[in-house]
């Protein structure tokens, strides 16, 4: 099975944590501890017992010589969450994270899941960003389990509104836009107009920022979504300082307020406490940032799309995002290779 060449962790500039991750942990502990304190407590709502909980693999029970399949055991506190940006224009999942937390010990761990990686599919168009639009966030979640071998506990889902709107309730930021910004796309109503250097940035200035993936005459980064997301890391670490230093009452309200309008998640309130929580304990330093080992000039079938690499994906599943205690092997993945 070929691995391709060497893929090197991109290690999410100063600890950075790619879009969403910022609602998933700041903006979801927020909402779930204010509505905490004003409404009764939820019943079975503890956290260290998801209600997804991934039943363990049994060994075969018939009478042979055959070996007995391996016991997956859980590891204690350790939780995956998929955190997903909705596309509004063409309906798809945009951008997706997938979340590990290890409250056991102190860490957590956000690989970015390249849009159009390939996946093992029926459908003609095998990329992960179709998987929303074949079976909705449920499907998605299936897809992920089933490519990287592993669990997907719960999920996150946000409006690109929302983004917009977490943007401006922190008054703008801040930022230093990489790159030369020209992009038009009449069908969506879009364009995207910056010059490279640092400055002020509305919710909608940054929205665009974030999903520039080349100019109108192709120029730009030179590899899109990786590219893209090499952008969203730097930007997204920037959010996540402005907004833990200036929580008070009002940003608290606002915050809550975007979390109730624009995400949806299958995480109860308790749960939002107690992540939400765990985030802020554990903090941006043991926040670590992957991007799915890959290349983004690979084709499938005569199309283009992000071909894993098999090898490093397993050994970075097993390092990062394993909720077993057991390691998994390349034949529990499910990575089409072309």
């Amino acid at each position: 099975m070929a691995t391709g060449k060497k893929h090197r962790r991109r290690a999410g500039r100063e600890r950075a944590v790619l879009i969403l991750c910022i609602l998933l942990f700041v903006g979801a502990g927020i909402y779930g501890l204010y509505h905490a304190i004003v409404r009764p407590p939820d019943i079975n709502t503890d956290p260290e017992s998801p209600e997804h909980d991934v039943g363990q693999t049994v060994p075969d029970d018939t009478e042979n010589d055959e070996p007995a399949e391996p016991v997956f055991t859980r590891k204690k506190n350790y939780f995956t969450i998929l955190a997903s940006g909705l596309d509004d224009d063409n309906g798809g999942s945009d951008t997706n994270i997938l979340v590990s937390i290890d409250a056991e010990n102190g860490v957590i761990n956000a690989v970015s899941l390249p849009r159009d990686t390939l996946i093992n599919t029926s459908w003609n168009v095998k990329k992960l960003n179709a998987a929303y639009n074949v079976g909705g966030v449920e499907r998605l979640q299936q897809e992920v389990s089933n490519l990287l071998g592993i669990p997907v506990d719960f999920y996150i889902t946000v409006d690109l509104d929302g983004f917009v709107e977490v943007i401006n309730a922190i008054g703008g930021i801040y930022f230093d836009v990489p790159i030369d910004m020209n992009y038009d796309d009449p069908t969506q109503d879009l364009h995207i107009h910056f010059q490279k250097g640092y400055q002020y940035l509305t919710g909608e200035d940054a929205l665009k920022v974030v999903r520039f993936r080349h100019n109108n005459d192709g120029t730009g980064y030179g590899s899109e979504d990786i590219g893209r997301i090499g952008t969203q890391q730097a930007f997204l670490t920037t959010v996540a300082k402005e907004m833990l230093a200036n929580l008070n009452l009002s940003t608290l309200q606002s915050y809550a307020n975007v979390f109730i309008n624009y995400v949806d998640t299958d995480l109860s309130v308790g749960n939002l406490v107690w992540i939400g929580t765990q985030a802020m304990e554990i903090g941006m330093e043991n926040i670590h940032f992957y991007t799915l080992p890959g290349d983004g000039s690979g084709s499938y079938q005569g199309a283009s799309y992000y071909i894993l690499y098999p090898e490093e994906v397993l050994a970075l599943v097993n390092s990062s995002f394993n909720p077993y205690e057991q390691d998994l092997a390349l034949e529990d993945m499910d990575i089409l290779v072309p």
